[in-house]
């Protein structure tokens, strides 16, 4: 996307005197089977009037000569209210990097453009919206679009134009090579949804969302229906959600929660009276939990239903803080519902925003791996944690009372980063015409009356994202004193695609013989840009990103995948990941394939021992084609994550100062090769984070709980391994993430292997446990684990300041000091190996517990 002043010299000699080209953008038009570039312009006649153009490409023709710049747009468009910019995701089948469809609509006319998934294209779209913004902000007449003529391609198109059968493909061009034919699933998608409109229709469902922080209080016999059941109307699809369900710290290790099963109930009781409901799904992550219903009679036309869960917590295991979502497809629409509880505090938007971040990126659904932006309406709830900036706390409640809502909002951190484009970009949140839903005195009307009496704020919201989405209300109800939050929800009308399936099944036949025999005439070729890939210097947790260019040479579509391996069923080393790892490319057309490299705590000790290499063969597969081999090759950096505590043990100065061949060495052979006769009782860097934590974090709330800043590991990480001077850079907060980092990449854990299950077998009884541990070889794991209890004991002497309590740190760190040897790939996800797992761990945290709440000493 450009400027006026940036716009290729051929774009600006066609504009008319007085009009700008606010944006430019290369595209495809899709037109029947084939797609054959184009140029988007945005051009700009007035503040309140623009049109969007669709031209012949702008640069050297076919025959090398420069175009001729008094050409005539193809189509333009006048944006007013019959102009339409749609993204059709049901084109974008879920993959990584995958093209945009966008469906372009002015009364009868009709395109459908291919965009790259790029800034650039992205940055485009938003200034066409901005656009119809604009114009729907118009009062009174309608605008005068008879300067568009100036550009021509303003005629509409015929009625039957709209419902031919598609056309045959120009084989001859194809065969040449100048007309590219569109890859196999894009072409049925794509020739499905020109011609959607003739096989479905939208119908109106009513929706109700609700989200309500119960501040972990049991549901008793509160009665839901005010909440619940507010509207005559009754809905037709209900999302519930909750924050806080279960506070408990039994409830950290994701287990079952007696509080699941208590406000089903109430939810289940509380549900209009006017309609018959039956439960589609229901996701719980600790406290967050969604819960969906629908009407009986739309039961049948619900499909692939799927649910995720995403922690934001520490180390991405704690579920306090995040979402969980539930995904489903209604009639033909794809449907996605988000429920969510960011870190709180008034200072913290910053890692409210990561955690948005993060939920955004870490979503995704069932094995096809849905993100967000797969579905065609999103609709996001929850505790958004957002405060109001800049006021006190006393002049917050007097414009309350005054119910100068508007004033207060102005202040509203939500908005704001909304507005600076830092979250929620695309959503839209009905008008707040309710009073702050934060913070309340439980069980009474009035604000909050404790010690820190928090200022009220509007932390509970409802937004939506995508198309044929009319909120009819949106409000709190202030009548439920439960908890210290309000329960807020927001009533819709949302139009859902219907299919005629006798339609759709002739239109898809007819799309398939024609492809069936073109695809028989031609066989794949692609050129890939380089054979071998060098990546530079690596660090731990510091991903690096290179990109290999697979270019369609031949004249048919190519569709491609990694080769998985033989031995372990995978493409590529853990360490190692391509996106994306399949796709399609058109004749004449390139994907940009991104090959990122991360060692992460799963590999970091493979590359400090040598045990492997950052090394790689990865097999470029052609459907009914070729294979072709990339060697992929870098350098890692030693870092002490990863290194086993017998060898840092022996290692005075920071492992950088070592090399890799001496670093090997030790690793191999300690006690043999370390620098040091008499090691460490516990290795330096462990000792240097544990003692910033007790000089800085024993009084800190939320320690070990809230996630730490991904830019100031890297800093910790560096510290470490390269200075050891006595300072470490980073919050508190994000030292105590580096500390749990750092066990978790330990190659055995702090509690050997050779341990484990004894350990297991006695967590019940703390004389057997002592004795395990007074056993335990080598000497540095004990003594680390000692260590380890004392200062967590300390931590919990301060418990008055800090809230800390023996069964979060047990939860937190057993799982950490006490790991079971990698299991087969074949038992990973089963049903079996999850209840294991949460078995194991509950364990593990009851054997951690004994050693802090009794001395070892005794």
């Amino acid at each position: 996307t450009a400027m006026s002043a940036q716009c290729p010299a051929a774009v600006k000699d066609i504009l008319a005197p007085g009009d700008s080209c606010v944006a430019w953008l290369e595209a495809g038009l899709v037109q029947e089977w084939v797609k054959t570039g184009r140029l988007l312009l945005l051009v700009q006649h007035s503040d309140t009037a623009h049109g969007l153009l669709v031209c012949p490409r702008v640069g050297v023709g076919s025959t090398g000569r420069a175009p001729d710049v008094t050409y005539m747009a193809e189509h333009a468009f006048p944006i007013d209210q019959d102009f339409k910019c749609e993204i059709d995701t049901s084109c974008s089948h879920g993959k990584a990097g995958a093209d945009m469809y966008v469906k372009v609509a002015h009364k009868r006319r009709k395109l459908l453009l291919e965009l790259p998934a790029t800034d650039g294209a992205r940055s485009f779209l938003a200034q066409v919206g901005r656009a119809v913004e604009r114009h729907a902000l118009l009062r009174g007449a309608a605008s005068d679009f008879s300067w568009l003529s100036h550009y021509g391609g303003t005629q509409e198109l015929s009625n039957d134009s709209l419902l031919n059968s598609p056309g045959e493909p120009p084989r001859q061009t194809i065969a040449e090579g100048a007309t590219p034919l569109a890859a196999r699933e894009s072409v049925v998608r794509l020739q499905l949804a020109m011609r959607e409109d003739d096989y479905t229709h939208l119908e109106e469902i009513r929706f109700f969302l609700g989200t309500w922080n119960v501040n972990g209080q049991a549901c008793g016999d509160v009665n839901l229906n005010d909440w619940l059941s507010a509207d005559p109307e009754p809905p037709q699809l209900y999302a519930v959600g909750f924050q806080e369900l279960d506070l408990s710290k039994e409830a950290l290790l994701f287990t079952d929660s007696p509080r699941e099963e208590e406000w089903l109930r109430a939810v289940a009781l509380g549900l209009h009276s006017g309609c018959r409901y039956r439960l589609v799904k229901l996701v719980r992550l600790v406290g967050m939990m969604l819960v969906l219903f629908v009407e009986e009679r739309l039961a049948p036309h619900v499909q692939e239903v799927e649910a995720h869960w995403v922690g934001t917590g520490i180390l991405g295991k704690m579920g306090n803080k995040g979402a969980v979502g539930i995904r489903l497809r209604l009639h033909a629409s794809s449907l996605c519902f988000v429920c969510c509880h960011l870190a709180a505090h008034q200072e913290e938007c910053q890692r409210r925003n990561q955690d948005y971040a993060d939920i955004c990126t870490r979503l995704s659904f069932g094995p096809t791996d849905r993100v967000l932006s797969d579905h065609e309406q999103i609709f996001w709830l929850g505790d958004l944690n957002y405060r109001l900036a800049d006021l006190e706390h006393d002049r917050v409640k007097g414009l309350v009372e005054q119910g100068l809502l508007e004033k207060l909002l102005e202040h509203d951190q939500l908005r704001q980063q909304q507005q600076q484009g830092k979250v929620f970009g695309g959503y839209t949140e009905g008008p707040i015409t309710f009073r702050p839903t934060y913070k309340y005195a439980p069980g009474t009307q009035l604000w909050d009356t404790s010690e820190k009496q928090r200022a009220p704020a509007w932390c509970d919201r409802i937004l939506w994202k995508g198309p044929h989405v009319k909120q009819l209300r949106y409000s709190s109800h202030e009548s439920y004193t439960l908890s210290d939050h309000k329960p807020v929800s927001a009533y819709f009308k949302v139009g859902v695609k219907v299919i005629d399936t006798a339609r759709y099944r002739t239109i898809y036949e007819e799309i398939m013989k024609k492809l069936d025999k073109l695809e028989n005439e031609f066989l794949p070729q692609v050129a890939v840009d380089r054979l071998e890939v060098q990546f530079e210097k690596l660090h731990f947790m510091e991903s690096q990103v290179q990109t290999l260019t697979v270019a369609n040479t031949g004249q048919v579509p190519v569709e491609f995948c990694f080769r998985p391996k033989l031995d372990n069923g995978r493409y590529c080393k853990e360490w190692l990941r391509a996106i994306p790892a399949s796709g399609a490319i058109k004749p004449g057309e390139t994907c940009q394939v991104s090959l990122e490299l991360c060692v992460d705590k799963r590999t970091a000790w493979q590359l400090n021992s040598a045990s492997d290499t950052l090394e790689d063969i990865l097999v470029l597969h052609l459907e009914r084609g070729k294979d072709i081999f990339v060697t992929v090759s870098g350098e890692y950096e030693p870092s002490c994550y990863g290194c086993s505590l017998e060898a840092l043990a022996r290692i005075p100065c920071p492992v950088r100062e070592l090399g890799r061949e001496q670093l090997l060495k030790i690793e191999r052979s300690p006690c043999e090769e370390g620098l040091l006769a008499v090691p460490f009782e516990v290795p330096k860097e462990l000792w240097l984070l544990v003692d910033h934590l007790h000089k800085y974090g024993l009084t800190q709330d939320d320690l070990f709980q809230q996630s730490g800043l991904s830019w100031e590991l890297h800093l910790i990480r560096d510290a470490l391994d390269a200075r050891l001077d006595g300072h470490l850079p980073g919050s508190v907060h994000s030292m105590a993430e580096a500390l749990l980092l750092f066990l978790d990449s330990l190659p055995e854990p702090v509690v050997p292997y050779a341990c484990y299950q004894r350990c297991l077998d006695c967590s019940n009884n703390f004389i057997l446990s002592k004795q395990v541990v007074s056993q335990m070889v080598p000497e540095v794991h004990r003594h680390t684990f000692l260590y380890l209890v004392c200062f967590l004991k300390e931590l919990l002497a301060h418990s008055a300041e800090n809230k800390l309590d023996a069964k979060l740190l047990a939860n937190v760190f057993g799982p950490v000091l006490l790991r079971p040897k990698g299991q087969p790939s074949t038992e990973l996800g089963t049903s079996s190996w999850d209840a294991r797992r949460d078995t194991d761990e509950r364990k593990s945290a009851a054997f951690i517990y004994h050693f802090l709440m009794n001395d070892y000493t005794d």
